[in-house]
């Protein structure tokens, strides 16, 4: 077993470390408090053709794998920028993988390279109010007149809808009584986001990751062109299930990175703090637990690598994806926490940016997935329980 990147690895790592470093605290500080998608950030990453980084070279990508997108997205969050920084550029590594997979190569050549070249932002509309992570139970509709789709219904928890273009969109095509798997009948499209008419975009307030904007959709009469639907009709949830591993690998690095800046960030100030003329870091009540905290989040990073490591490989990697998204998540979640304590009443103040690390390392704590779910499938697919929801 190799542990160590390769040269083109540690590359990609510097050179995102060094696009990022144009984004400082107070970019971060000012975004945190005013809102509004950071622009410039996803253009420059755009400009540096890091968007397509998963995206083969045929449809204006890099051709590279999972690895190396979490190789970027740790880095992106280990910078500072966070979560606000990652979560801004995070559909575009692998969000359209459906497409790539399941889509014809006339949706392919259409779809793929205006993402990679960031000239078209995307959101996921997935989840809906009343079903949460029961996907089977989706109530938008979307019925077919001729050449086109009609939709009706609602999404929430849709992130960057208030400024994406398009929309990677899961609706039931089929009612739910007229399957025999309840897995069937729901269809997957890619298509445009028609805020201005047939969906209204309601912003959530939410507690962080201010900039990046989280909403509710409501969705009356939106039509689709059956060119936008990706496969078969009736199929999409078997299209979407297909990109999930490697996204939760991807959303664990982003944890790590997160809860790698909130240590680093701390154990500097440890190191610098004087208090009864004494650095404070030379207190164990203040080393262990910054320790403890690196050590939980080396431990997230290398089952997320290997995780990465048996998709890229095409080997099952369902266990370690959702392994690598709970341990990291619980990590960077303590590491926050802890860089707050390390700073004292100071990590409750916005300059030291630890209170936001910490705001936004609730969000791969909770979603896309529960931990308790995480807990259940590792049950069953691991230790044989029997199957509890």
């Amino acid at each position: 077993m190799d542990f160590k990147f390769t040269p083109e690895q540690e590359a990609i790592r510097e050179n995102v470390a060094g696009i990022c470093s144009k984004f400082d605290d107070a970019y971060w500080l000012k975004k945190d408090d005013e809102g509004g998608f950071p622009h410039d950030f996803y253009d420059a990453f755009a400009k540096e053709g890091y968007l397509g980084i998963c995206i083969p070279e045929a449809y204006g990508g890099s051709g590279l794998g999972i690895t190396e997108g979490c190789i970027m997205m740790q880095a992106v969050a280990q910078s500072g920028a966070g979560l606000s920084g990652a979560s801004g550029i995070h559909i575009n590594i692998f969000g359209l993988n459906p497409v790539l997979v399941f889509g014809t190569e006339e949706q392919r050549k259409r779809m793929l390279p205006p993402v990679a070249r960031g000239e078209v932002k995307a959101c996921f509309g997935v989840t809906e109010p009343n079903t949460g992570l029961n996907t089977t139970q989706l109530k938008t509709r979307a019925v077919r007149h001729g050449d086109k789709y009609v939709v009706h219904g609602q999404k929430v928890w849709i992130s960057t809808a208030q400024v994406a273009e398009k929309i990677l969109l899961l609706a039931r095509t089929t009612p739910l009584e007229d399957v025999k798997n309840p897995t069937d009948g729901l269809s997957l499209f890619y298509t445009n986001l028609d805020r201005g008419g047939k969906v209204q975009v309601r912003e959530i307030h939410k507690m962080g990751r201010k900039c990046i904007d989280s909403n509710e959709l409501f969705i009356d009469g939106l039509e689709i062109p059956v060119e936008d639907r990706i496969g078969e009709e009736g199929k999409g949830f078997r299209y979407i299930l297909h990109g999930l591993n490697p996204e939760r690998a991807l959303l664990a690095s982003e944890a790590v990175g997160l809860g790698l800046v909130a240590i680093e960030r701390a154990a500097k100030y440890a190191r610098e703090r004087i208090v009864f003329n004494r650095p404070i870091g030379k207190n164990q009540g203040v080393q262990h637990p910054l320790a403890k905290c690196w050590m939980q989040l080396e431990a997230a990073r290398l089952i997320t690598y290997q995780a990465a490591w048996q998709y890229d490989n095409g080997l099952d990697c369902g266990v370690a994806a959702n392994s690598a998204k709970y341990l990291a998540a619980e990590a960077g979640r303590e590491a926050t926490q802890v860089a707050m304590m390390t700073h004292g009443g100071f990590g409750y103040a916005k300059e030291f940016q630890v209170e936001r690390y910490a705001r936004e390392a609730m969000i791969p704590w909770i979603a896309p997935v529960s931990p308790n779910m995480i807990l259940c499938y590792i049950a069953e697919k691991v230790l044989g329980q029997p199957k509890s929801y």
